[in-house]
């Protein structure tokens, strides 16, 4: 071999020696700190992590929260001068009672009217529909331009399973997809129910149905001796 062959294989030789030498060093340095200094090493770039799922709150209405027993359907005592069969409002207390006459009344717990948008009065029940349509009033129109202009009665419907109209007035006693709302102050004016208890109560009721929605200063308990 000449001297110029042997230059090149020694040079050849004494790269490789100090690029193993290298890459060990290397792999240690990386061990004892990899993720300090060189992150990308034990992560993928943010770009392919999968996304982060928020956890539910309490506002969703997917949310499942057991209902406080007082808003929950029973038979209660109920002492008033107003005939088996009427419904009315107990709207500060967030109850609907449906009278059975001898002292006493089926209760539900309902939802209300936010701040501004409770009313009283008396009406009768002019229309029943099961799983109705909505077309919302002008005036929600009006304050909510987002809302759609129409949408077809189903379990997606804000009247729920079933919808008791009152009077001439925008106003229905109907379902809820959200039950997480009864017992609040959370609707344009109409009263809202559990899906299974505003079925119950549509089971009951008659077109002609009077129906008494006591003021925010006024309790059912009121009503004895008292003539809507």
């Amino acid at each position: 071999m000449s001297n110029s062959a042997r230059l090149n294989s020694r040079l050849v030789a004494a790269a490789l020696g100090a690029l193993a030498i290298g890459t060990f060093a290397f792999s240690g340095f990386a061990a004892a700190a990899p993720v300090q200094l060189f992150p990308f090493l034990m992560s993928p770039p943010a770009q392919y992590a999968p996304p982060v799922q928020a956890a539910p709150s309490d506002d969703d209405e997917g949310t499942v929260r057991e209902m406080p027993a007082r808003f929950k359907r029973q038979v209660v005592n109920y002492a008033t001068r107003e005939a088996p069969g009427t419904i009315i409002i107990d709207t500060p207390n967030t109850y609907l009672y449906y009278v059975l006459g001898g002292g006493q009344a089926i209760r539900y717990g309902i939802g209300v009217g936010r701040e501004g948008f409770t009313w009283s009065g008396v009406q009768t029940i002019t229309r029943k529909a099961e799983w109705p349509n909505w077309t919302p009033p002008a005036e929600m129109i009006a304050r909510q331009p987002y809302l759609p202009r129409y949408m077809a009665g189903g379990p997606g419907n804000p009247l729920g399973a079933r919808a008791m109209y009152l009077g001439g007035t925008i106003y229905r006693i109907h379902g809820t997809n959200a039950p997480h709302t009864i017992g609040t102050h959370v609707s344009s004016g109409c009263l809202r129910l559990t899906n299974e208890d505003v079925t119950d109560l549509y089971s009951r009721v008659n077109v002609g149905t009077k129906v008494i929605v006591l003021p925010m200063d006024r309790r059912a308990d009121n009503t004895i001796g008292k003539r809507g």
